[in-house]
């Protein structure tokens, strides 16, 4: 993978960070051993500090993937707090339901199981934090969707904003990755970027995080 930071940095900043719950740490070294798409483990910590900061009672995820970060934020959420995530993979979804089991906190977790951009008009805000994670082609097509149903002062947060520097025209020589990919999320950026209803920082955190606060 690319660094965008340099790696002593994130050494540094690693060192810095104590383990999560043993149940989360089980689930990261199971996803990343088996090759699954799982957010950084700063980003994580980003989304827990999020839920606890914004007094987070409704949460929504879109890709869920083995529920990793969905358990980080669930197991920040109160006790009656609801945590909404969408994948498109039953397998995964499987897995995911799985280990809400494990970490305690399926009674708080609902996942969904299909395509994110049929089944959201079923999903009723609002929320007080929404994580986007799906289908990188419909990052732009949801985000009007995403935004109707969060809250004023709710934040979406995006990951892969950066795709390990493919963003940047020419940093990565040849590119890596699906070049639709990497345009849809330029596009989703300069979206996010200029987006009145939205006041948005980018972070160079992981992959790359933007928080888009509603206002």
């Amino acid at each position: 993978m690319r660094q965008v930071i340099a790696p002593p940095v994130l050494d540094y900043l690693a060192r810095h960070h104590p383990p999560l719950e043993p149940v989360l740490e089980s689930i990261r070294a199971e996803g990343l051993a088996a090759g699954l798409p799982l957010v950084d483990a700063a980003t994580a910590r980003l989304l827990r500090a999020l839920v606890v900061a914004l007094g987070a009672g409704r949460v929504l995820e879109i890709g869920t993937a083995i529920g990793y970060s969905a358990t980080c934020m669930a197991l920040a959420l109160p006790s009656d707090g609801v945590l909404l995530t969408m994948e498109l993979d039953a397998d995964r979804a499987a897995t995911a339901r799985r280990n809400f089991g494990r970490a305690g906190v399926d009674a708080k977790v609902n996942v969904i199981v299909g395509d994110a951009s049929r089944f959201l008009h079923k999903v009723a805000g609002p929320f007080d934090l929404i994580f986007q994670d799906g289908s990188k082609q419909l990052y732009e097509p949801l985000l009007d969707r995403l935004v109707d149903r969060l809250r004023l002062g709710g934040v979406l947060v995006t990951d892969n904003v950066l795709w390990h520097g493919e963003v940047i025209e020419g940093f990565v020589d040849p590119p890596e990755r699906d070049p639709c990919d990497t345009d849809a999320i330029r596009r989703y950026n300069d979206r996010l970027a200029s987006d009145a209803r939205l006041f948005t920082t980018f972070l160079p955190l992981g992959d790359g995080v933007a928080l888009s606060v509603r206002v």
